[in-house]
């Protein structure tokens, strides 16, 4: 866990995806460490990204309308959401400031 909240405070992100050979297995947020990692006093160096990350997964496809993606965003309360090609396989990550930026 150690590593991976690293890894968001280098790139100033508050979502990771965590993926394994299969692909897309959850998401990590900074929300994720506080709560499940942090408030429980979890140590950080031996906590695995496993333990605590978030398995119900809720994803889109790159070949999605923008707009249809923005509604279910909306409609789920959710800031960021990962993107998925039709093989299931991570092609990035698209959040509600995205579409803000691109006026959509």
């Amino acid at each position: 866990m150690q590593s991976a909240a690293a890894i968001m405070a280098e790139r100033d992100v508050a979502f990771l995806p965590v993926v394994d050979a299969s692909g897309l297995v959850g998401t990590l947020t900074d929300r994720d460490v506080i709560l499940r990692a942090v408030a429980p006093g979890l140590n950080a160096e031996t906590t695995l990204v496993s333990d605590i990350m978030t398995t119900d997964i809720t994803y889109c496809f790159d070949d999605e309308s923008a707009s249809t993606v923005l509604a279910n965003m909306l409609a789920l309360h959710l800031r960021r959401i990962a993107v998925l090609d039709r093989q299931n396989r991570l092609t990035g990550v698209v959040s509600r400031s995205d579409f803000a930026r691109h006026n959509l």
